[in-house]
C-alpha cells in the first residue's frame, strides 16, 4: 500500500491556531465523482466539449472520462500554481503577503502591524 502524504495524519482535540492541514492522497481510490450541480457554467462547458468531441461517424462514444483525462495529461507547471492559486481564500492572500513582507524585509510583524503599515492607516 503506497500512500503519498502530504503534512500530518489526523491527530484527535484541539489544533492550534497556526497549524497547517495535513492532506493525504489515497493511492488505492478509483473513482472520482464531478458535482456540478451548482457551476452551470462548467456543466455547460462539459456538455458542449462532448457534444463536439461526438460529432463524429466512427468510433465509440467520447465520454467525459476521456475528455478528463487528456486534459489532465496536458496541464503544466504553470497550470498547477493557478489551480493552487484559486484554492485560496482572501485571508490566506494576505497571511501569503505578510510571509513575504516579512521575509523581504527580514521584519516580524504581527497581521495587525502589517495591514495598518499596508493601508496606511494611521
Amino acid at each position: 500500500m503506497s500512500e503519498i502524504v502530504v503534512g500530518e495524519g489526523k491527530k484527535r482535540g484541539r489544533k492550534p491556531k497556526n497549524q497547517k492541514k495535513g492532506f493525504v492522497i489515497n493511492q488505492e481510490q478509483t473513482k472520482f465523482f464531478v458535482d456540478l450541480g451548482s457551476d452551470k457554467e462548467g456543466l455547460d462547458l462539459i456538455f458542449s466539449l462532448l457534444g463536439k468531441c461526438n460529432e463524429k461517424t466512427y468510433g465509440r462514444e467520447i465520454q467525459f472520462k476521456d475528455i478528463a483525462l487528456y486534459s489532465v495529461s496536458k496541464l503544466s507547471e504553470k497550470d498547477v500554481e493557478k489551480i493552487q492559486e484559486s484554492s485560496l481564500s482572501e485571508m490566506e492572500k494576505v497571511e501569503r503577503a505578510l510571509d513575504d513582507y516579512n521575509k523581504k524585509n527580514g521584519l516580524n510583524l504581527a497581521m495587525g502591524e502589517f495591514l495598518v503599515k499596508r493601508l496606511g492607516i494611521n
